[in-house]
């Protein structure tokens, strides 16, 4: 096997174990709240608790990894990381369940950060778009974290218990790959300190917003497909699921062909077909909503999303005034944004009007994002989504 072919390998199986840790937990949230005994409103304070920690640790992020590189970053990020784990299933109350999960959800952060940058680096040396493929692992191991969870659900398997295994497994993955990162990583020559508290150039705030606009709709439709399935298209109890199915499934499969597909029409091309698709889904589930047709704008939606996160974080590593790791703090952290501030927007809508109205809303952020990428490529600019 080539170096950069290890590399890449190496990369991937930390995107691995990223999305096995998150899929563990998620998929243990109902065991856990009826252990701590916790109402759906306390359940929903408690899972502030991720994001509060992921916000405070973004700037310390790009610092990091400016000042010791993302390889040193990523293996302690991805360490910490699983170790956090076990800590949730632990926790006997809500404080400590809340500080467990705080910060679960910044070492979630720093590795997020430190293996975006390093998947930057490999596909530098590849020289052709491979960024989606990285990120299909992540929902790749997403639906097996959950298969997994389910499975020891039936077992009659404790959140502790799993929470160790993934550990453990995780553990292994991380030392392992760890082997074969890349040991240097693109350095910006602008003499930044790497901190990201300040106010990113026209470029990174383009790119910001449009991982804001992306990750807005890809929370939504974590958050909102069930219950738009159920009060809106009516579905039966047995289909209820059926659009976060369709859409996490086509979001993954999309992530896997992103990249020849970005080879082929260019990342901004990409950037506009992927804000039709989400555009047209949307529109097509608000207009008829009936089984078949939402489930057909599902699908779209899945596709769309797909290619949004990666080629955003792709167009950061481009960024010519900061970092890698400081351009991919600011990216994350606006798209972030919108991944936790969009589901309760989407909430107070559908109480103030409907989740059609709702849905509508979501399809306008989709449309933002092809209006974002035709205005950096109108300015006569470097691509503003090139990766």
């Amino acid at each position: 096997m080539q170096p950069n072919q290890k590399n890449r390998v190496a990369v991937s199986a930390l995107f691995f174990v990223a999305g096995l840790c998150f899929a563990s937990w998620a998929s243990r949230i109902p065991d856990i709240r009826l252990k701590l005994g916790l109402s759906e409103g306390e359940l929903g304070q408690l899972l502030l608790a991720m994001p509060v920690g992921s916000m405070l640790a973004l700037p310390l992020a790009g610092w990091l990894v400016h000042t010791y590189g993302s390889r040193t970053v990523v293996l302690g990020a991805a360490l910490l990381y699983a170790a956090f784990l076990p800590l949730l299933g632990w926790a006997t109350d809500f404080w400590t369940a809340a500080v467990a999960l705080a910060f679960f959800g910044a070492a979630g952060n720093l590795i997020n950060i430190s293996v975006n940058t390093q998947a930057i680096g490999v596909q530098d040396v590849y020289g052709r778009p491979i960024m989606g493929s990285f990120h299909g692992l992540w929902s790749l191991a997403g639906f097996l974290g959950g298969a997994l969870g389910a499975l020891l659900i039936g077992w009659g398997q404790t959140p502790l218990t799993h929470f160790l295994l993934v550990a453990a497994v995780c553990a292994f993955l991380t030392l392992a790959a760890n082997r074969h990162t890349l040991q240097h990583e693109s350095n910006d020559s602008t003499g930044s300190s790497g901190l990201t508290l300040r106010r990113p150039d026209p470029y990174l705030l383009r790119i910001g917003l449009i991982a804001l606009c992306g990750m807005l709709c890809e929370g939504c439709m974590f958050d909102w497909s069930g219950v738009y399935f159920q009060k809106v298209v009516h579905a039966e109890k047995a289909m209820v699921a059926s659009g976060y199915v369709a859409c996490m499934s086509t979001m993954a499969l999309g992530r896997f062909v992103s990249d020849y597909c970005t080879h082929r029409f260019g990342a901004t091309r990409m950037m506009q077909i992927s804000s039709l698709l989400i555009t047209i889904g949307l529109l097509l589930a608000v207009a008829f909503p009936y089984l078949v047709p939402s489930l057909i704008g599902f699908l779209l939606v899945g596709f769309g999303i797909a290619s949004v996160t990666p080629l955003s974080y792709s167009a950061a590593g481009r960024a010519t005034t900061v970092s890698p790791g400081v351009a991919l703090a600011v990216v994350s952290t606006l798209g972030y944004l919108g991944f936790l501030f969009g589901p309760p927007l989407i909430g107070l809508l559908a109480e103030a009007f409907s989740l059609r109205v709702s849905f509508t809303l979501v399809a306008v952020m989709g449309m933002l994002v092809g209006i974002l990428s035709a205005v950096g490529a109108a300015k006569g600019k470097a691509q503003p989504v090139e990766a």
